[in-house]
């Protein structure tokens, strides 16, 4: 098993969810956060004033799956949220040891 942790642009959520549906990956955390990397955040006028904003908004997705799925869930992650502009966002694949269900004490693949 693999998590997938995908960080987005806020505005791609809902085409990414959709393309995730399309090949059948129905379970997701979301969490809206903030970060920065190679943008190193913007400045922004408020009433009259400039200020730096240093944390931009973005989305972590995160995905528990099996094996056998892990590249067409990436693949529909990089066409559906990929803009070509700086920012588009990362995603991360770490290895998934175990897995229970609370409700029903199911353990890995059954769990999922």
């Amino acid at each position: 098993m693999k998590k997938i942790e995908a960080i987005i642009k806020p505005f791609k959520m809902d085409d990414v969810r959709e393309a995730l549906s399309e090949i059948g990956i129905t379970g997701m955390t979301v969490s809206e956060v903030k970060g920065f990397g190679r943008q190193k955040g913007h400045t922004e006028l408020y009433r009259g004033a400039e200020y730096m904003v240093d944390f931009l908004p973005k989305v972590k997705l995160e995905i528990v799956i099996g094996d056998e799925d892990v590249d067409r869930c990436v693949d529909a992650i990089m066409e559906t949220a990929q803009t070509g502009k700086i920012g588009d966002g990362k995603i991360f694949i770490t290895e998934v040891e175990r897995v229970i269900r609370i409700r029903t004490g199911e353990e890995n693949d059954t769990a999922i």
